[in-house]
Parts: C-alpha cells; sequence; structure tokens
C-alpha cells in the first residue's frame, strides 16, 4: 500500500521560510538606510548647504571672485574640496565632517551673526585652522607649473624646504585663493632668500657687497655678492703623484691602470660639495623658468659676449629627495647645470671656477696618501663583497670616521660635518655624493700620453668622469682611485618632460659636485 504525502510543511521549513523574510527586510533596511545617509552625507557637502550656516555679507560673492571658482580652466571648486580633508583619506575627511558640521549647527542655534568680526576671521591666524594642507597638495601637486613667476618657483622652493621646520601651509602665502581680497599681500613670503616675493621686503642688510680678495696661495672664503651664501676654498699646493692602482690592489680595475707619474699645477678647491644654500643662490639668480629652449640656452650660455646666464629650468618632483638642504650638498643636478654654475659662479666673484679634472680630483681626494683610502684600512676589510662576508661582518672603525657610504649613511645625503677631514682638509672626497669632474670618460685614459703627464684633461668621449662614490656605495668603490662615468639616457629616463631636460636628472640621486678656482699666475708663483 502506498503511503500519501503529508499536506503539512515541516516547522523546519517555515522557521528558514521567517529568517529569510527578516533577512531581506533587514537587508531592504540597510540599504535604505545607508543609501539615506549617503545622500544625505553628498547633500551637506554641496555649496548650497554650505551656505545655509555661513551666512557673513561677503562670503558667496568673494568666493565665486576667487580665483578656485572664476578661472580661465573652467573648473570649479567647491567649500568641501578646501575646507576638508580629501576623500582619499576617508576617516579624516567624515570625522572633520562631523566635527565642523556640529559646531556649525551649535553656532547657527546659538550666536547671532551679527555680533562677529568679520574682518578678524578673514585673517590668515583663523583661516589656518579650517584648510587643511593635504586638500591643497590634493589638487596643486605640481608646483612648478609652466607660466609660474619667478617670485613664484623661489617661493615654492622655500616652502618645499622648509615646510616641515617652519609648519608651513599654503594657506599661509594664498590666503586669496579661495575667497577674493583684492587688498591681500603675501606677507608671510617675507625673508625667503632670492625672493621679492609680491613686493615683500627681503633684508639684504646680510648680503656681501663683494667677493673674498686672494692676495696669497693660501685657504680663503669666497662670498657671493648680492647673497648671504660664503664657502671655504682650500689651496692645494702643486706636485707630483701615482695616479691609478695597481693590480694588485685589492678591487682593482681595467681602468685604474697603467698607473702612471701625474705632475698638477697649484689650484684651490672647495672644502666640501656644492651645498643647497649655494645652488638655489645660484637658481634664483638665474633660473629660465622653462620658457627658453635649450638650444637657446647651449648658445647663449657658451657666448662669452652675453653678461645673463640662462639657468636651471624648475625641478620636477624634489631635487633633495626630501632629505633636506641648507649644508648638504646639492644633488641631481646634470653636468651641463654644473658647468653653468661654474660659469655663473666666475662672473659673480671674478674669479676663474670650474669643475676639477680627474687628475685633481684624485690628488686632492688622496691627500698626500699612496694607500687605498687616505685613512688607514683594506678595502677587503671594509667591503661586503666576497664570500667571507656570508659569515662576517666587515670592519666599519675608522671608514665611518671620514666616509658615508652604505653602512653609515641612512640611505641618504649627510651633512658635511658628520665627517672628519682628509690631510688637506676636505671632507666629503669619497662617499656622499659622487662628483663630476672635467674629463670626458675613457677607459683606456691612463694607457695614453705616455708615464708621466703634466695637468692631463681628457675632451673626447661620450660620457663624463665621476669620482668618489656616494652614499649607497660599498667600500670597494670608495678607493681614491676608483673610477666611475654618467649614464646619461638612464639617469634620464622618467624625465617627464619633453624635450628632456638639460638641467636635472630624474633617476639619480647621489650625484653633485664641488668646485676648482684656478689662481692668477702671480699667486702660484709665490
Amino acid at each position: 500500500m502506498m503511503k500519501r504525502e503529508s499536506n503539512h510543511h515541516s516547522p523546519g521549513k517555515a522557521i528558514l521560510g521567517k529568517k529569510n523574510l527578516f533577512f531581506l527586510i533587514g537587508l531592504f533596511l540597510g540599504v535604505f538606510c545607508f543609501t539615506g545617509l549617503f545622500l544625505t552625507s553628498n547633500y551637506f557637502s554641496t555649496d548650497t548647504s554650505c551656505m545655509m550656516c555661513h551666512v557673513h555679507p561677503h562670503v558667496e560673492t568673494s568666493w565665486k571672485l576667487s580665483k578656485h571658482v572664476n578661472n580661465s580652466s573652467g573648473v570649479k571648486v567647491h567649500c568641501v574640496d578646501c575646507h576638508l580633508p580629501p576623500h582619499l583619506n576617508t576617516w579624516a575627511h567624515y570625522s572633520a565632517k562631523a566635527k565642523l558640521g556640529l559646531k556649525d549647527v551649535w553656532g547657527w542655534m546659538t550666536k547671532d551673526s551679527v555680533d562677529f568680526d568679520w574682518d578678524q576671521k578673514s585673517e590668515l591666524e583663523h583661516a589656518v585652522t579650517y584648510i587643511p594642507n593635504e586638500s591643497c597638495k590634493e589638487c596643486h601637486q605640481n608646483l612648478f607649473p609652466q607660466g609660474i613667476t619667478n617670485d613664484a618657483i623661489t617661493a615654492h622652493l622655500y616652502y618645499e624646504e622648509n615646510e616641515k621646520k617652519l609648519d608651513l601651509q599654503c594657506i599661509s602665502c594664498h590666503l586669496d585663493a579661495g575667497h577674493y581680497n583684492p587688498n591681500y599681500t603675501h606677507g608671510k613670503m617675507t625673508g625667503i632668500p632670492g625672493a621679492g616675493a609680491s613686493g615683500a621686503p627681503v633684508d639684504t642688510s646680510q648680503y656681501f657687497k663683494a667677493p673674498a680678495q686672494v692676495i696669497s696661495f693660501t685657504d680663503y672664503t669666497e662670498q657671493i655678492p648680492g647673497t648671504a651664501v660664503s664657502f671655504k676654498m682650500v689651496a692645494i699646493p702643486g706636485g707630483s703623484f701615482s695616479m691609478g692602482s695597481p693590480e694588485k690592489e685589492y678591487f682593482h680595475k681595467p681602468d685604474e691602470a697603467p698607473v702612471r707619474n701625474v705632475t698638477l699645477s697649484p689650484f684651490f678647491i672647495a672644502e666640501v660639495e656644492v651645498t643647497w644654500d649655494l645652488f638655489w643662490a645660484f637658481y634664483a639668480n638665474t633660473m629660465s623658468e622653462g620658457r627658453t629652449p635649450p638650444e637657446t640656452v647651449y648658445a647663449n650660455n657658451s657666448r662669452p659676449d652675453v653678461d645673463a646666464i640662462s639657468g636651471p629650468t624648475p625641478p620636477f618632483g624634489l631635487p633633495d629627495q626630501g632629505w633636506g638642504s641648507g649644508s648638504r650638498p646639492a644633488i641631481t643636478m646634470t653636468h651641463y647645470a654644473a658647468e653653468t654654475f661654474c660659469q655663473w659662479l666666475s662672473k659673480k666673484t671674478g674669479k676663474n671656477y670650474r669643475l676639477p679634472t680627474e687628475a685633481e680630483w684624485e690628488y686632492a681626494a688622496r691627500g698626500g696618501a699612496e694607500t687605498p683610502y687616505f685613512f688607514p684600512g683594506n678595502p677587503v676589510s671594509f667591503s661586503d663583497q666576497g664570500f667571507w662576508r656570508k659569515f662576517f661582518n666587515a670592519k666599519t672603525d675608522s671608514i665611518s670616521s671620514y666616509v658615508i657610504y652604505v653602512k653609515n649613511s641612512k640611505n641618504k645625503t649627510q651633512e658635511p660635518s658628520e665627517v672628519k677631514a682628509n690631510p688637506f682638509g676636505l671632507k666629503n672626497m669619497l662617499g656622499n655624493v659622487m662628483e663630476y669632474c672635467a674629463d670626458k670618460y675613457d677607459p683606456e685614459a691612463y694607457s695614453k700620453g705616455g708615464e708621466s703627464v703634466t695637468n692631463p684633461l681628457v675632451t673626447d668621449g661620450e660620457e663624463w668622469v665621476v669620482r668618489g662614490g656616494n652614499y649607497a656605495s660599498d667600500a670597494a668603490d670608495l678607493r681614491s682611485a676608483a673610477r666611475d662615468y654618467t649614464h646619461h639616457e638612464a639617469w634620464l629616463k622618467t624625465d617627464p618632460q619633453q624635450p628632456k631636460s638639460i638641467w636635472w636628472y630624474s633617476d639619480i640621486r647621489g650625484i653633485g659636485f664641488r668646485v676648482v678656482c684656478v689662481p692668477d699666475a702671480s699667486l702660484s708663483a709665490k
């Protein structure tokens, strides 16, 4: 006999059906509430919503007249774009929005706008609390756009270098950007080195009126007229030395041979690499803002009858890589920029400044020593290269006192005060940054010209010699004889400009230079 199917559902299925129903109702209510909150949030981010509470007489009119609304691009910037952190930081954005919203509602309920001091509320000290700097940076990611003025370039460079140290904000100089104020002046820019920004006075009382007078072949401190920048030059007596390295020297390379006798005339060389303080003085005095075509710059700067020197265009990114400036070595400039700097420095001081020849550089770096370094020690003991370094750490004593390299640099350049000088009184000849020389690179240069040469200079080749290694170098590459050269195309690979920059490298950090001054014949003879 067949069983009849029951017409009754099981209790389990009934409970499951109710759960599904409650879930769907809950899901619907959740979506409804979320959508409602989202729409409400969006409404209270509109300009109309802001105007409900911000009713002071000039806010709407001044906002519509400002550069953020009344501009040639046609882009309209809304209240929340400036007054709240960007959406990318969601928690900061919505927490700030809730805080300001509650404050506005409380003010609307308890205060009368007639009693407000509108002039006081328009002052910078009040405005900075309501303009997050991140919001400005979100839109203005390029501080050196095409067409920017000389004063603005210098001011923006000052901002980049001092933002954290001085707690500078964009609003400090651009109070009139969001709300039109025809009487506003950039008072906070007063005293920016090299800038006469927007009529703000610059204190020139500390500026040098004349360059250093050199009357004997001794160390001197050069001073740049029209700036407050000075630097020390060290007198290096002429003499002969063995240039290169023998095959038995650890980590010797073929381009360091054969060892030859080189005789050099006396010269002055800078105690340290060209610093950012010095390079920015050059930049502020010569910058071309990108409006001068490269071919015109090359032509004009090579003509002896042209007094005005065209200097660097605005840098892309941060030339100091965010490591700080001041007395740290200037970096990322091209060999052409370094040579143009020497040309400018010569005109400013009336002396003959240039890059050192490769022979002058090695002679100065050795400080009279014929060993791999000017300080005691063996390269194999300091280097991380070799089989035994898998088991034993390299020595760092002695070398760390004289050299900024991979073991102690913290992956960035350092101040000159971090190291001791070599026997000639020069700092950072080895390490910190690679330094440009006046020579073209030739791997067989030492085999040409005979066993003894005087004041050699290589002028044929595609790349330039760089010496000394940098903050990321192993001790093996910091030997006084170690040679290297520029990699021009590779160092410009990610340069966004077309044509490629003749002033700045986009893909090399640890490159810089120091200057040599050729003394008058009368001084050399003394």
